[in-house]
């Protein structure tokens, strides 16, 4: 069998650092998200103004990106299309998603809310085989759903996650904001639109943001007037390394490999948040959560072995002169 070239598997040990990263700030997101709402903040005011700030926060690494800012931004070969593109990705990827995840957790627990914000790899994976033709095999489809059993036992089951009445209404919202996750990662992929990383983030932060705080100033909600040191040393790192660096990140991942395999790795988000809010928050740690952090483990490799192998075997069968 073919040896993978040494470029390659840098390629891949790149792109599997970028995701570790992504979603190491991901899990950070939901330990300082849950300190500042747990101390009075309004949520989708704190949503709305996380992502303002983070918006503004790209802009620097725009510039680095590319000298020419206004040009980064606002590209010669924008069309109307791509524009309305990047409306409808700022819509789903940061107004939709996070809005409605806030909204559906004042009627479930933050822990069942998680659950189904991450089942998002089983729509990307299913969203990607009909959009983007990415295939679909029976060991990714068994590894993503040992990934999302991983994902409840170790973020933890909540009593209502059955309940009806205004449980089953949120859990119903909870999973649309999976559906809007799926949706947006699968369009911004399709889309190839003709910008930046940096600054397609930019803009799907910044028009996310303006949405959500425009529901929040209707709905009543207001800034705290009194804020700590503590509490802006939260929010910066929230709006900043967990908003900016992560998102960023994703399309990073996104543009060095496909959607359901870049997907597959959210599984360590939850994780990763366990595994911080048992120093930050004081939360205990279960064998159940050790039993699901292997799970994810395990769904993970199951995910991207048959990639691998699938490579492996047509290097070797275009070695033998049988492409």
């Amino acid at each position: 069998m073919t040896r993978i070239p040494q470029a390659e598997r840098r390629g891949e040990a790149i792109f599997i650092a970028t995701l570790i990263a992504s979603t190491f700030l991901m899990g950070s997101s939901f330990v300082a998200g849950k300190i500042l709402l747990h101390e009075g903040f309004s949520p989708m005011m704190l949503v709305g103004w996380r992502f303002f700030v983070a918006a503004l926060a790209t802009l620097p690494l725009v510039y680095f990106d590319n000298r020419k800012i206004f040009e980064a931004l606002a590209p010669k070969a924008l069309s109307f299309r791509d524009a309305s593109a990047i409306i409808v990705i700022g819509l789903t990827q940061t107004a939709a998603v996070m809005g409605l995840l806030f909204l559906a957790m004042t009627s479930i627990s933050a822990s069942t809310a998680a659950i189904l914000l991450f089942t998002n790899p089983i729509w990307v994976a299913l969203l990607g085989r009909l959009f983007l033709g990415e295939a679909l095999h029976k060991a990714r489809i068994l590894g993503l759903l040992l990934g999302v059993i991983g994902v409840a036992l170790t973020i933890g089951l909540g009593p209502d996650m059955l309940a009806g009445g205004p449980a089953l209404r949120g859990e119903l919202i909870g999973l649309l904001s999976a559906l809007c996750w799926s949706a947006a990662t699968i369009f911004n992929k399709r889309a190839k639109l003709p910008m930046g990383t940096w600054a397609l983030s930019f803009w799907q932060m910044l028009v996310g943001a303006v949405a959500i705080l425009g529901i929040a100033y209707a709905r009543g909600e207001t800034w705290p007037a009194s804020v700590t040191v503590a509490q802006w040393g939260w929010f910066l790192w929230l709006a900043i390394p967990a908003s900016t660096g992560s998102f960023g990140l994703w399309f990073v991942a996104l543009a060095k490999g496909g959607a359901t395999k870049a997907s597959g790795y959210l599984f360590l988000a939850p994780l990763f948040t366990v595994v911080m809010s048992f120093p930050i928050l004081g939360s205990s740690f279960s064998w159940l959560q050790a039993a699901g952090g292997l799970l994810i483990g395990f769904a993970l490799w199951l995910i991207n072995r048959r990639s691998h192998a699938r490579k492996a075997d047509f290097d070797e069968a275009l070695a033998k002169g049988r492409p």
